[in-house]
């Protein structure tokens, strides 16, 4: 079965950190771009952080101006995982998280999402 599984949101105070995980399953993720998406209540779905496939530019990073220099998106190829380090978090970071690989050919285009993970502050 295809699918992107998440894992790792939660509560958090201002200041704290979480990492968010991203599991593929039914596929390699070397071969897709990844980005780390949020959408917070009200607002629309945005791009935080983003990584090249490995095949293409080597896995280039590529952030939000609002996450920069807090954020880290990572991947680990032998665990088909890519990952979501969040630092520094404040309460605009509040939203659901949701990871989407992406790979596009001539011939066609591959696109799956994770379940979405919400991170909540907590007072």
């Amino acid at each position: 079965q295809v699918q992107l599984v998440e894992s790792g949101g939660g509560l958090v105070q201002p200041g704290g950190s979480l990492r968010l995980s991203c599991a593929a399953s039914g596929f390699t993720l070397d071969y897709y771009a990844i980005g780390w998406f949020r959408q917070a209540p009200g607002k629309e779905r945005e791009l935080v952080a983003a990584i090249s496939a490995i095949s293409s530019a080597g896995g280039a990073t590529n952030y939000a101006d609002s996450v920069k220099g807090r954020f880290t998106i990572s991947r680990d190829n032998a665990k088909n995982t890519v990952y979501l380090q969040m630092n520094s978090l404040t309460p605009e970071d509040t939203a659901v998280y949701y990871c989407n690989a992406l790979r596009a050919t001539v011939f066609r285009q591959d696109d799956y999402w994770g379940q979405g993970s919400q991170v909540t502050f907590s007072s």
